[in-house]
Formats: structure tokens, sequence, C-alpha cells
């Protein structure tokens, strides 16, 4: 009887054991699994704000060219208009004084639809420079939702 109460405390012991080993190396296995998946979440924060700084540049780039634009044509502007006043009031005639400032209007109309096309142009580069890391950051995103729940 001795011996088996012996070999039922061994086998309590040893199932104990094994109880105790299988869970710790299950905490191990777990604790080392959310580590690397902080570390994944810490490095996406980081990459994170890197792309949202390279958006901003860009976005701050994107409004100084707007804004260079933007001010030489209207220095232009103002420098045409005074030209063809400068003619107008020197003419002879009033039909001289109408063609004048018909070609002027002409002219002037046609530079506007230009600059027109060139602000847009830089509005559609900028938008796009800047909204193109962001972009890499949302599939980063997903990615790592996808390889967190792999785990």
């Amino acid at each position: 009887m001795a011996t088996r109460a012996k070999t039922a405390g061994d086998k309590v012991h040893d199932t104990a054991e094994t109880v105790v080993k299988n869970g710790a190396e299950a905490f191990k296995s777990g604790f080392e699994s959310a580590v690397k998946g902080y570390d994944r979440v810490l490095g996406f924060g980081k990459e994170t704000v890197e792309a949202y700084v390279k958006a901003a540049n860009a976005a701050g780039k994107g409004v100084e060219t707007l804004q260079n634009e933007v001010y030489l044509f209207s220095k232009q502007s103002i420098e045409e208009s005074l030209a063809a006043t400068k003619a107008v009031l020197g003419t002879k005639s009033v039909h001289e004084a109408f063609e004048i400032q018909s070609d002027f209007t002409k002219s002037a109309f046609d530079a506007y639809v230009g600059q027109l096309n060139r602000l847009n142009e830089i509005v559609l580069s900028t938008s796009k420079e800047t909204i193109e890391p962001i972009q890499g950051r949302v599939q980063a995103w997903v990615d790592v939702v996808q390889s967190a729940r792999a785990v």
C-alpha cells in the first residue's frame, strides 16, 4: 500500500511538474510573442512619424512653390498692365488704342489660363507627394495587424 501511495504521489508530482513546465513554456512563448508584437508596433509608430514628417515637408515645399508662382505671375501681370496702359495712353487714335487694349486683353487671358494650368499641376504633384508616404503607412498598418492576428 505504501508503494501505491508513493506511486500515486509520484504521478501527482510528475503531473504537477509537467503542468508547471508547460505553463512556463507557454508563458515564455506568449511573452516573447507579445514583446515582438510590441516592437513591431513601436517600429510602426516611428516609421509613421517619419512618413508624416516627409508628407509635411512635401506639403511645405508645394505651398512655397505655389507662393513663388503666384508672386511671379502677379509681378509679371502688373508690369504688362503698366506697359499696356502706357501704350494705350501714347496712341494717337481711338482705333489704335482699341487694338492695343484688345491685344493686351487676349494675351492677359492666355497668360491667366496658362498660369491656372501651371498652378493646377503644382497642386496635383504636391498632393501626390504628400499622400504617398501616408498611403504606405496604411498598408504597413494592415500588415502589422494581420501579422499580429496570425501569431
